[in-house]
This record gives structure tokens, sequence and C-alpha cells, in this order.
């Protein structure tokens, strides 16, 4: 084309694709200066109604009410949310598709499945951190386990529910019966609520949940926790001791983000952040987020990629010292 053109069309198309210009596209700075136009799809890579789907629906409304358009949430639960991470990366980078995306799927399920099923975060683009949350190990109370010493105690082989293969309810509670020498199963089942379920029905010993899941129960007095996993104890549990406390090595918490594609424009990016921040200072999420025992972690993308693989890192290493295979083969 460029041998038939004049000289000063050359220079023009040149000068177009020098600041970014195609002749043969829409232009994507006019389009992420509109955004949004339409409806924005949230993935949840949980069932409805688990932790994670609830903090995403929490999150929803008064970010759509930033945005003045609806965000639509749609479950794709699998394989700890690597499901709707894959088809999140086959979307296209327009900010019209984009996930909550847990933390264990990016430093705890890389450690479990074959290198060619990992999700690496590193190859999304981070809008923003939302919260963390910690573990506790609980067991029924006719169990008769109040600490980690009287599992051990009880020297006999323990059934442990996991909340699946590659999460941290798994890493937390092979990393410490792997430490305290206790001759362990994992049962895992698909999400946090029907590992509690097994502990009240007496169909294992312990299982490792998220605080929010279990803090009914605790109360109740159906469930007694043992230890938490956080690195200092919760002020909302101040008389449960953490793993550290107890003589075990087992820093692992829960965290998510809200993730887009890769090649999303900054402009969007920036877009649904300030949206999310509109979340964040909603004093209903606010109280959504006490209520559920969650701390905030409204970090920007970098800040996020950093804490994430170095957890990453750490546990890639904590697996190696004690030569733990996470696969549940």
């Amino acid at each position: 084309m460029t041998k038939t053109l004049p000289s000063l069309g050359l220079i023009t198309v040149l000068a177009l694709t020098g600041c970014g210009g195609n002749l043969d596209s829409d232009d994507s700075g006019t389009a992420a200066a509109a955004y949004p136009e339409r409806a924005v799809t949230l993935l949840i890579g949980q069932d409805a109604g688990g932790s994670t789907d609830l903090i995403g629906r929490a999150l929803a409304d008064p970010a759509s009410t930033d945005l003045k358009q609806p965000i639509t949430v749609q479950n794709r639960p699998g394989a700890n949310g690597a499901v709707a991470a894959k088809e999140l990366a086959a979307a296209k980078p327009d900010g019209y598709t984009i996930m909550v995306f847990v933390g264990s799927l990016a430093y705890i399920t890389p450690l479990a499945v074959p290198a060619d099923q990992a999700v690496d975060i590193n190859n999304y683009e981070v809008v923003t951190g939302i919260s963390q949350d910690d573990f506790v190990l609980i067991a029924h109370p006719q169990t008769g386990f109040t600490t980690v010493k009287d599992i051990v105690d009880a020297k006999r082989p323990i059934k442990f529910a996991t909340t699946g293969v590659g999460t941290g309810s798994q890493l937390t509670q092979t990393l410490l019966f792997n430490q305290a020498g206790v001759d362990a199963t994992a049962v895992p089942f698909n999400g946090g609520a029907p590992a509690l379920t097994a502990v009240l029905g007496g169909q294992v010993d312990v299982a490792a949940v998220q605080l929010g899941e279990a803090k009914q129960q605790i109360e109740a007095g159906k469930a007694t926790p043992i230890v938490t996993f956080a690195t200092q104890r919760p002020t909302y549990m101040p008389d449960t001791p953490t793993a550290t406390e107890a003589g075990y090595n087992v820093p692992v918490q829960q965290s998510r983000a809200i993730v887009a594609p890769k090649g999303t424009p900054k402009e969007v990016i920036d877009r649904l952040r300030t949206a999310f921040g509109k979340s964040f200072a909603d004093q209903d999420y606010q109280t959504f987020n006490a209520e559920r025992l969650l701390t905030a972690n409204e970090v920007d993308g970098a800040a996020l990629l950093q804490q994430w693989n170095g957890s990453l890192s750490t546990y890639k290493d904590l697996v190696a010292q004690h030569k733990i295979d996470l696969s549940g083969k």
C-alpha cells in the first residue's frame, strides 16, 4: 500500500502509527474514555453462597452505582477458581469481563497441580486487592480436642476435611500435621460449607475453614477452635492461640482481588479501581467485612502482586522443606 500512496499520505500513515493510531480498528483510547457503555460481567470461580461469592456480590452493587452500569455476577466454580480464570484470560481485554480472583489459586494451587495447569497471576491485570481472612482449625466437641497437643497425644490416625486440593485449608493442615508428626489423611470437599458440615457430622476429626464461616458454630459451642493460622491472634478470637504460638510454622492466609484480562487499558483499570473504591467506602460493605471477620487489603495492583508472588515463594519453600505433596494423589 505504501508504494502507491503519495508521499504526504505515507507521512500521515506513519504519524498515525507512531501515536498508536490504527486505520483498521476502533480508537482504543476513545473506547476506554467512554467506558463503561454496557453491563460488566464479574466472574466468581466458586459456588454461589460461599465466601468469595458473597464478597463479590457485596462489592458489585456500590461499584455498579458509581459506574452507572450494572455489574452482573456469574459463578463459574471449579478447580479453586481456575475454570473462571481461564475464561477470563480468553476474554476481550476491554473491562467488560472481570473476576474475583482468590489468592490461593495464585500461590497455593500451583504447588498442587502440574505446571501446565497452574494459573499465573502475573498474566492478568490486577485492579485492586480486596480483603484477607484467616483460617481456623476446628474440631467437634466430642473429639475432646482443644489443643494441637491433644491431637498429637491421641496417637491415632486423624482425618481432616479440606476445602479442596490446592487450597489454603489443605496447605495449613498438611503443614501443621507434618510438623507435629501426626498421621493424618486429607478428605477434600468443594468449599468451606461442606467441610464444616463434615466436622459437625463427625465424618472427620478436624477441618481448617475461614474464620467467618466457622464463627457462628464456634459461638454456639458446636465447634471447638484449636488454633488460627493468622500471624497474630485476631482481635475477634483473642482466646485462641495461633499455630505459631503452638510451635508450628504455618503462615497461611486467604486473600482476594479484582482482576481483568492482560492488556486491559490503564484508563479502564483506573476507572474500575475508582468504582470499587466506592464499594470499600460504603458503610454496608464495611459492616459486611466486620461481620465476616475480613481484614481490608485494598491495595493497588503492584502491591498485590508483590504480596502474592511473595506468598508463592514462601509456600514453595515450606512445601519443599517438609517434603509435602499437595496433589492429593
